[in-house]
């Protein structure tokens, strides 16, 4: 009889409708498939049971959580060959009810149930989120939400994102290659958007989802702004108060555990946003804006860096990334970013500068993975191999997601303007090189 790997591959390639283009290395020790690819490591039987029970993203999500799949070789490389066939199969994509009408798909699955063993689904990993009825965004699931991604230990975010405890797309002049840091591109990406807010010592700074204090401590320290920044994980906000203490800077930088919602001691002079809107949700977006929009005083700036996806064909057809939802973030949502602007626009704000850095978040994914790599027996001790496991998957995937185009970043500059019109920009805000 043939070995595993060579069952599978004939398996998958009935399912998939086109050869598998990595290799394969089962349980059995048995290999196949192109020798010079990255290998998928079939660990145990129990793998394809989690697909058989959950077809599709979600069952290879458990399964490479659950330590049942790995890859053997370049991440990057595995992930890149298998996107099309599995990832990115899109809106042309067969549904799963329409592929069992085709006998040669009907006789894969019932090889792979022969193959996969007692046909028992597999308890999902203790990493993925176990919801709650009720509504999305509310205020409770959203502090859930965060909660899941967010309180995880600061230590173990400190192995990834660095000194700069920064965890947004950073702004590179240069990449490693030539000298670049990943510290100094933080540092650059918190001075612009210090720049495009014109933050000057007096003025008021409200930070919407503030992290762990980076971007309010260099706010106060370099400008001489005072700052409230708000954020909905306890860890962060315990972290980032330490920070600021150390810094001498408790007479102007405030950190509150408080959602956005709830704040009401406008009017601020600028508000930055950064990598926290992604968490709004749709339905949500406009009271997003509008509260933004209440609570800056006229003349007041609104700097909102977010994550934008691709525009769909049919709108109606978006869906959230099962991986992300079930494992990284919980009711996450992304829009294009025409329906950001026209949302900032419809709440009352003037958009007048966006600037894309999307090779930027590239770059800065590829820095936090290799320090996860770099470290990975200290981070199984402070996490779980399984939270281990989804950082460096969805951070390899998400970075080349941004290098193919297929999700954007975008920094978006919005003004309430005064009653006569007034602005307050310089007629040119930026010079292209």
């Amino acid at each position: 009889m043939a070995g595993a790997a060579l069952r599978l591959q004939n398996l998958f390639e009935q399912l998939l409708g086109a050869p598998l283009p990595v290799r394969i290395r089962a349980w059995d020790g048995s290999q196949d498939g192109p020798p010079d690819a990255p290998t998928l490591v079939v660990r145990n039987r129990r793998a394809l049971r989690r697909l058989l029970f959950k077809p599709g993203e979600l069952g290879l999500a458990r399964a490479w959580v659950a330590g049942d799949l790995d890859v053997d070789g370049d991440l990057y490389t595995a992930l890149d060959l298998m996107a099309g066939l599995v990832w990115e199969r899109g809106e042309d994509a067969r549904t799963l009810a329409g592929a069992l009408r085709d006998p040669e798909v009907r006789a894969a699955v019932r090889g792979l149930v022969k193959l996969a063993g007692p046909p028992l689904p597999p308890a999902p990993p203790p990493e993925e989120v176990r919801r709650g009825r009720g509504h999305l965004h509310t205020k409770h699931s959203d502090r859930r939400a965060i909660s899941h991604h967010y309180d995880v230990g600061n230590d173990f975010y400190e192995l990834v994102l660095g000194s700069s405890m920064v965890y947004s797309c950073a702004y590179w002049q240069a990449p490693e290659s030539e000298g670049g840091t990943l510290e100094d591109a933080q540092r650059d990406k918190l001075e612009l958007v210090s720049r495009k807010l014109g933050l000057s010592p007096g003025q008021r700074l409200l930070d919407v989802g503030c992290g762990w204090g980076s971007m309010a401590i260099h706010a106060a320290r370099e400008h001489g702004v005072s700052v409230v920044g708000v954020t909905l994980s306890q860890e962060q906000a315990a972290y980032a108060r330490k920070r600021v203490a150390d810094e001498g800077l408790t007479d102007r930088v405030e950190i509150r555990v408080q959602d956005y919602r709830d704040v009401a001691d406008g009017p601020y002079d600028a508000i930055s946003s950064i990598g926290m809107a992604e968490h709004v949700g749709a339905e949500r977006y406009l009271e997003y804006a509008t509260d933004l929009y209440r609570l800056l005083g006229p003349g007041g700036r609104l700097l909102n860096h977010q994550i934008a996806r691709r525009p769909r064909r049919d709108e109606s057809a978006y869906s959230v990334d099962e991986f992300i939802d079930a494992y990284v973030f919980p009711d996450g949502e992304l829009a294009p970013i025409g329906t950001t602007v026209t949302q900032l626009e419809r709440a009352g704000f003037e958009v007048r500068d966006v600037e894309s850095i999307r090779e930027h978040y590239a770059l800065t994914l590829r820095r936090w993975v290799a320090n996860l790599e770099a470290d990975w027996a200290t981070a199984l001790r402070l996490v779980s191999s399984g939270r281990a496991r989804v950082w460096r998957l969805y951070m390899a995937a998400s970075a080349l997601a941004f290098e193919r185009n297929r999700i954007g970043v975008n920094q978006v500059l919005a003004v309430k303007t005064t009653e006569a019109g007034g602005s307050g920009l310089p007629l040119r805000t930026r010079t292209w090189n």
